[in-house]
């Protein structure tokens, strides 16, 4: 009996390889493209530093609005003028004794 081998067609060889090659390519890019997994994990955690720093920002600036507030002619917090006055000018009173 004589038994003959098959070999594949070319054209099959050649459609499975750039069928894998076209795969291949796209697997990677939705991995590690520009608009991929690692990318948006990237970006996530961008986000949530960006969101903590936000948060921390709109704080300050509240308390700047305050302390901006309380030195207003409208409302004047005598004893936030005095804290600044000694804090940034180094004024003290007569009567105190200052020890560096």
């Amino acid at each position: 009996m004589n038994q003959t081998h098959k070999r594949p067609h070319l054209g099959n060889v050649f459609f499975f390889g750039i069928a894998f090659t076209l795969a291949s390519y796209f697997l990677i890019a939705a991995i590690q493209g520009d608009y991929g997994v690692f990318q948006r994990v990237q970006i996530q955690a961008e986000k949530e530093l960006l969101t903590k720093e936000l948060a921390q920002l709109t704080a300050d600036v509240a308390a700047i609005e305050n302390k901006t507030r309380r030195l207003s002619d409208a409302y004047l917090d005598i004893d936030l003028l005095d804290q600044q006055a000694r804090e940034i000018l180094g004024l003290v009173r007569i009567d105190e004794i200052v020890i560096r």
